[in-house]
């Protein structure tokens, strides 16, 4: 057991830049190590001699990182009431209805405009990026495009009500 522990203190120093470069805090990235030499010591018996000692520690931080990430992301934040700007949040009813109107009229717009609409707002690909994919020139992309704003806006600013589809 002397032997285990001298290898085990003289690996401390590459177990803390391991956890500072897992964690970027040094006050949490010394808690993992102290779990992790905890954990090692513990559990000495399950080391395999022939094995890389170094490599065994690693894993064993590397797991307890990895089960303190998935438990963190169970667990709500926990802030400060003073720090809050506000307890309730806005109604989510509005951004639903909103979300509805875009997509019904974006199912109103034809095809050609259409697909160059969602490859260039949804997508984020560049206009001749989208000529590419559609064969077609970058001026005609361009049109397309304004012409597709310019209806979707009026059909959801009210400029102009949305057409019905018929069944």
């Amino acid at each position: 057991m002397a032997d285990f522990r001298a290898r085990l203190e003289s690996e401390i120093p590459a177990l803390r830049r391991y956890a500072r470069v897992l964690l970027r805090d040094p006050d949490q990235a010394d808690d993992l190590v102290q779990d992790c030499l905890e954990r090692a010591l513990a559990r000495h018996g399950l080391w395999r001699r022939p094995g890389n000692f170094r490599a065994w520690l690693f894993t064993i931080m590397h797991n307890l990182h990895a089960n303190q990430v998935r438990g963190a992301s169970r667990r709500p934040a926990v802030v400060p009431i003073d720090q809050t700007d506000a307890i309730g949040r806005p109604p989510s009813q509005i951004d639903a209805v909103a979300a509805n109107e875009i997509m019904t009229a974006l199912g109103q717009l034809n095809a050609d405009q259409r697909e160059v609409l969602v490859l260039v707002a949804v997508e984020g690909l560049r206009y001749a990026e989208v000529a590419k994919v559609l064969g077609l020139p970058i001026g005609t992309v361009m049109s397309r495009l304004g012409r597709a704003r310019k209806r979707l806006r009026q059909m959801t600013e009210g400029g102009e009500p949305p057409l019905r589809r018929v069944k």
